[in-house]
């Protein structure tokens, strides 16, 4: 009776351990590997769209240091699509795709971009205007001050404009979305600097479609519960399958 009585106690420590051991790995992908962001904007459509979650590659691009050495780090490259701190706020993450990268000359001539005198061929970019907007389609404009314009970009940007082209200092990024009408990106606030970059998006794992666009109606702040229980009720309608587990290019 005794040895049968105490071996649920000899076995707690062991579950103990167990459980420890998978929080602590759990906190190791989630710190230093992957972590989880969702798309809340419409600014890379219609390479990630507004109900996207990711996932993010955070060992892409490494820390600096000795460990770039040992793990498979790569540097920042063009085209690449990076989520970051939002320099303007560090608490919000943004998603874009880098464009000018340190040393890079930019600029815009008809929503063209150019790249040390280069056009680009963006085969991703998505035009949804049919309006000509000055600023955001001849960038740089150093004698149009727009809404949305960051004042202290708008000094800096003066500084760093020669022969009509941006000049990326180094450690900086400059990043558009691909969406580029509806983009506050780097021609409005600013370069991405390196210590803000936190990632690139590895894996669409799941996909939403607007509860508003499947029931075909406006929301307003008192529906949030009604919303939440057709979400619910309707999870398999609304999931966009053919966006599930999709890797980001």
């Amino acid at each position: 009776m005794t040895e049968v009585a105490s071996r649920p106690r000899a076995e707690w420590p062991s579950s103990m351990q167990s459980l420890l051991t998978t929080i602590v790995i759990a906190v190791f992908v989630i710190v230093f590997v992957v972590q989880a962001f969702q798309i809340p904007s419409e600014s890379m459509e219609n390479t990630l769209l507004i109900g996207d979650y990711l996932l993010v590659d955070k060992l892409r691009y490494g820390g600096g240091g000795t460990w770039n050495y040992l793990m498979p780090y790569r540097p920042v490259h063009r085209g690449d699509i990076i989520v970051f701190r939002y320099p303007l706020n560090p608490t919000q993450h943004f998603v874009k795709r880098v464009v000018g990268v340190p040393g890079d000359r930019v600029r815009l001539i008809d929503r063209q971009v150019y790249v040390n005198g280069t056009s680009l061929r963006e085969n991703y970019v998505v035009h949804s205007s049919v309006v000509h907007d000055v600023f955001r389609d001849e960038f740089p404009r150093l004698n149009l001050p727009v809404p949305g314009l960051d004042g202290a970009w708008w000094l800096q940007m003066k500084k760093l404009v020669e022969d009509g082209q941006l000049i990326v200092p180094q450690g900086s990024y400059f990043v558009l979305g691909d969406n580029r009408d509806e983009s506050s990106d780097s021609r409005y606030w600013g370069f991405v600097p390196r210590e803000n970059i936190i990632g690139r998006p590895l894996l669409i794992y799941w996909s939403l479609r607007s509860i508003d666009e499947d029931m075909q109606v406006a929301s307003t702040p008192g529906d949030k519960l009604y919303h939440f229980a057709y979400a619910v009720s309707h999870l398999f309608r609304i999931t966009r399958w053919d966006r599930t587990f999709r890797l980001v290019n």
